[in-house]
């Protein structure tokens, strides 16, 4: 999740996004998030007057939109897609990531930001939930293209991201990605059985 440069509000929204996704959400600090985007901290009151729960809010909406890009991209690195390859490949993001960066790059700030905070505020239960859901819709829509019945799309959406957001959190407490390449192994099969050959 690499910085992009952009103004004060966008850099905080996205700073906000990264030090949850590591540290969770209440040890998160308004200040923290003004000195991790290089923004004055006056900012903060004028961009976000709702306070730490707009900008958790935000963040939450900021990182729904992020995954739910990201599928785009990987059908367009696929030659021939399928609903493990695009499994393998929303796994291989965070392989990838703890790789490179080490386990304390952290988790999904969605995810997060749920456990944080869903039963004490109501609006950022609210968030995440439209976050997976708009994550939700282009896995969705992209296993229909694969050839998945309709009905069945939705529900292995939600499989996936499921067992995606499952293994993070496994592959962060054991510091080891064993858990990403399970579910990867393991779902393909899966996966790939619910789609419907072309007729000749």
């Amino acid at each position: 999740m690499a910085r992009a440069e952009r103004g004060p509000r966008e850099r905080m929204v996205f700073s906000a996004a990264q030090l949850i996704r590591r540290d969770g959400v209440a040890a998160t600090g308004m200040r923290d998030v003004a000195a991790h985007a290089r923004a004055p901290r006056g900012s903060l009151r004028h961009y976000f007057p709702g306070g730490k729960e707009q900008l958790v809010n935000e963040a939450v909406d900021w990182a729904g939109r992020y995954a739910a890009g990201r599928v785009a991209r990987f059908l367009a690195a696929m030659p021939e897609p399928s609903p493990s390859r695009l499994f393998a490949a929303m796994a291989a993001q965070w392989i990838d990531e703890y790789g490179s960066a080490g386990f304390e790059a952290g988790g999904c700030p969605v995810a997060a930001a749920t456990v944080d905070c869903a039963d004490a505020a109501e609006s950022t239960r609210a968030a995440a939930a439209a976050a997976f859901a708009r994550w939700t819709g282009p896995v969705a829509r992209a296993l229909a293209g694969m050839g998945v019945p309709e009905e069945r799309a939705e529900p292995l959406a939600t499989l996936m991201i499921s067992a995606l957001e499952g293994a993070i959190l496994i592959a962060r407490a054991e510091r080891d990605v064993r858990a990403l390449t399970t579910v990867t192994r393991e779902l393909a099969p899966l996966l790939d059985a619910a789609t419907i050959p072309p007729r000749a």
